[in-house]
């Protein structure tokens, strides 16, 4: 069992909170297949990288699960491109 722990103020919506927790843990679930504590400890900066496209400077960004794990998909293609060298042959994303 995992447990999350947002901290917020008094102003957050709780239903708010609870789907932004929601969408975390479905999207840690989804990328990782069943997640699991192991998950979290080895792969931090991929879990940095989840939590980074859902909320940034205290603002959720996106809340739509299926573009989450295509970022996180992308970002994973263009590290494995960098350490192996072909960036230049990635095809470039629009933003």
């Amino acid at each position: 069992t995992l447990y999350f722990v947002f901290c917020v103020d008094s102003s957050e919506s709780e239903l708010g909170i609870l789907d932004l927790i929601q969408v975390f843990v479905e999207t840690l679930d989804k990328c990782f297949e069943n997640v699991c504590e192991l998950d979290l400890i080895f792969h931090m900066d991929k879990v940095h990288h989840i939590l980074q496209e859902v909320v940034i400077g205290g603002m959720v960004l996106e809340t739509n699960m299926n573009e989450i794990v295509a970022q996180v998909e992308a970002q994973g293609k263009l590290e494995k491109a960098e350490v192996s060298g072909n960036a230049a042959a990635l095809p470039r994303q629009r933003l």
